[in-house]
């Protein structure tokens, strides 16, 4: 246990002294004054409003892309302004004449070289959590959560959605944009005066992003560690009483080909209700939840030995869903809300939904330190399939420490049980798991710092020994240098049933060296070297698996970007298996590998209307070899359809008796958005891996403001021969009232 704890406690006292030095409050020292409309604000995108020519004015935004040492070359001007009710931010977005990067006229788009400016909102001046909305020039929305401090992959959700208003229009001289943000859609101290808040702007024209305050390019427009202060005239009141209610209404058909059954026909009726507890704290409730596929996950290619993650989509969990699925590290999560929702059917070893009956969730603040978290699922019981009721229960408490770091402890409750009558069914009729653990999440108030020590430890049936994880990891990022230093330590016997856990009992090392260098020269933005290792070994086994990559990057100043390697794999099998995954003669357990491959990585500038990233990797594959070639192709008829196709190709070489296999996964898809409010999508994904062609096909229209009225088809066939498997329709309908 000791030498459990002395790297924690070591990595902790230094991240701690790094923060204690780096307290403070904003980054920035831009402001900007906010005064209350003494007329109605018209929302039209046309700013001649009282409101507009009464309110402060600034401009002098930065560049961060492709530089960050001067000032924007299209500059933006915003205002902002309010009543009781809303929120108002106005922006004249500079440009000369010509044509617009529009991918689409759905909401949510997609941020890669498109025309569009945003607000980023951090209200408790956190500098972790916060909001940002953004608006195309042709008036379409995006709404995203802030976490982690904006940074990193995991720095925005964009899946989240809430009720807000915008309007744009265009002349000659650029794009003006209107924004109403209801107060009630956010969350914010009562009798604050001042706000964190930022503004973001990416212009194809001059292929610029920009920033009212100065953020180096290493760092995401995002970032609310630089947000200047946004001053109110007189304190925050109390947004109100908030309470919305979402049903919705389901019906369809399905028929399964495989099993000659009738075709099955229902509906379900239920829905959400959030509350708002105070001006910060919500409450959300769930009766009937429908998960159903509304959208459906891409496939991928799985050659690897373990799960893989895909995220969470479904509304219910999204909001301040940070605080209870950021515990760990990607592959190490303590708690995965998809696993909610789910079970094993004991005849067939198959994952299959297990219906929740209705949830409960309360997040969000207490005040600028404390944030806190409580979740309650039920679900029911399936005695044909062997799955008995079960209840998952998390509470999260997270405390902020220094200038942008927090401490955060979590406890995590599985519980199935059953009835009497049930027992002699189920599988486990009674069983629990339980998790407990802390984190600490550092960031540094210039950014420059980051990192994370954690302990988690899990309770099951049996008290056994090594029911643990724990890791550290730092970073450091300046405009030349990123340094990574990660470490993982799990017992052979943690087990989070609740979590997302690719393995146990083993030690991982995984330090990386990036440099980046800035040419002065017009063809390149950045180039650079990055070396990554990664070491895993077990006392048993010694080392099982060993990376060692090293690449090249080029990134251009048009938007291309190029990255090409050599990788160096070491792998001792820790169990039996297929490299194809195709149900051949596996390979077996304690077998040793060294492989050695070139791998590329590029992206086209996406401001063209014809795009594309692939990545490639050819060379030594455990006893074979493998070429491999996969990524997207798209194509933009601006605004109004995206013709694209992901791919995935990959020729598996083994000896015999070991399956040798070409693996084919393709996936055209039409998006096609006729208005802003109705769109049309349709996607094939062919996968002969797990020998299925899926055709989904969704009509959408959104009628009301975050409500909707979708159609879905579905289709399921053989790759292998074009059998039908199964085919649905489904129609759901939800509607978001304002109480």
């Amino acid at each position: 246990m000791l030498r459990t704890l002395v790297p924690l406690l070591m990595s902790t006292l230094f991240l701690c002294g790094t923060s204690f030095a780096q307290s403070g409050s904003n980054f920035s020292d831009r402001s900007i004054k906010i005064k209350e409309a003494t007329e109605t604000i018209r929302l039209d995108g046309v700013l001649d409003d009282k409101a507009w020519q009464e309110a402060e004015s600034s401009n002098g935004f930065f560049q961060r892309f492709p530089m960050d040492t001067s000032l924007a070359e299209s500059q933006t001007e915003v205002m902002l302004s309010y009543d009781k009710n809303f929120l108002y931010v106005a922006a004249i977005c500079h440009r000369k004449p010509g044509e617009y990067v529009i991918s689409s006229l759905r909401r949510d788009f997609s941020t890669r070289g498109e025309d569009y400016f945003a607000v980023i909102l951090d209200p408790f001046l956190d500098k972790t959590n916060g909001f940002e909305f953004a608006v195309s020039a042709y008036g379409v929305q995006r709404e995203s959560l802030i976490t982690n401090g904006g940074n990193g992959r995991n720095g925005t959700t964009s899946s989240w959605d809430n009720k807000w208003f915008a309007k744009t229009s265009r002349d000659d001289k650029g794009y003006y944009v209107e924004i109403a943000i209801p107060f009630k859609t956010l969350r914010y101290k009562e009798g604050g005066i001042e706000w964190g808040i930022n503004f973001a702007r990416s212009e194809s024209q001059t292929n610029e992003r920009t920033n009212w305050t100065l953020i180096p390019r290493n760092f995401q427009s995002t970032s609310l560690g630089f947000t200047g202060a946004l001053m109110w005239d007189k304190p925050l009141k109390k947004p109100g009483f908030n309470m919305a209610v979402i049903p919705y209404l389901t019906g369809g058909i399905t028929k399964n080909f495989e099993e000659g059954t009738d075709p099955n026909s229902g509906g379900a009726i239920g829905g959400d209700v959030k509350i708002g507890v105070g001006p910060a704290l919500n409450l959300d409730l769930t009766i009937n939840p429908d998960f159903s596929q509304v959208e459906v996950d891409r496939q991928v290619t799985n050659l690897d030995r373990f799960e893989i993650s895909f995220p969470e989509r479904r509304q219910f969990f999204l909001e301040n869903n940070d605080l209870f699925s950021s515990f760990g590290t990607q592959s190490l999560r303590p708690f995965f809300t998809r696993r909610i929702g789910i079970a094993k059917d004991i005849v067939t070893n198959e994952t299959v939904e297990n219906r929740i009956i209705a949830g409960a969730r309360l997040s969000g603040k207490l005040n600028k330190d404390w944030r806190v978290g409580f979740l309650n699922m039920q679900t029911e019981s399936d005695p044909e399939i062997g799955v008995p009721a079960t209840n998952y229960t998390v509470g999260v408490a997270q405390r902020q420490v220094f200038s942008r770091s927090n401490i955060s402890g979590i406890v995590i409750n599985k519980e199935s049980f059953a009835t009497s009558a049930e027992e002699d069914t189920l599988a486990f009729p009674r069983s629990f798991n339980r998790v407990v653990g802390m984190d600490y999440n550092h960031a540094s108030r210039d950014n420059k710092w980051q990192g994370k020590v954690f302990y988690h430890k899990s309770i099951g049936m049996e008290n056994q020994d090594d029911e643990y994880s724990h890791g550290t990891s730092i970073r450091y990022n300046s405009p030349i240098w990123e340094v990574q230093w990660n470490h993982e330590v799990v017992g052979e016997n943690y087990d989070a049933e609740v979590g997302f856990i690719r393995r146990t009992g083993y030690r991982r090392i995984s330090p990386s060296l990036e440099y980046k260098y800035y040419p002065k020269i017009k063809l390149f933005n950045r180039v650079g070297g990055e070396v990554q290792t990664d070491y895993l070994w077990s006392n048993e086994l010694g080392l099982t698996d060993r990376t060692i990559n090293a690449d090249v990057i080029l990134r251009f100043n048009r938007g291309d970007y190029l990255r090409f390697g050599y990788e160096n794999e070491y792998i001792k099998l820790t169990s039996s298996f297929d490299p194809t995954r195709t149900d051949g003669l596996e390979l077996e357990a304690g077998t040793e590998y060294t492989a050695h491959r070139l791998t590329a990585l590029f992206f086209s500038d996406s401001r063209r209307k014809f795009n594309t990233f692939f990545r490639a990797t050819h060379g030594e594959y455990f006893n074979g070899r493998r070429s491999g070639i996969s990524g997207e192709l798209r194509y933009r008829m601006q605004p109004r359809a995206v013709i694209s196709s992901s791919f995935s190709l990959n020729r598996v070489d083994l000896p015999e008796p070991y399956n040798s296999a070409t693996l084919v996964l393709v996936g055209p898809k039409i998006d096609l958005t006729f208005t802003d409010k109705i769109f049309f999508t349709t996607l094939i994904q062919y996968n002969n891996q797990i020998d299925n062609v899926n055709i989904n096909a969704r009509f959408q229209w959104r009628y009301a403001p975050v409500s909707d009225l979708f159609i879905v088809y579905t289709d399921n066939y053989y790759s292998s021969n074009f059998q039908v498997k199964n085919r649905g329709v489904v129609l759901k309908l939800t509607y978001w009232l304002n109480v």
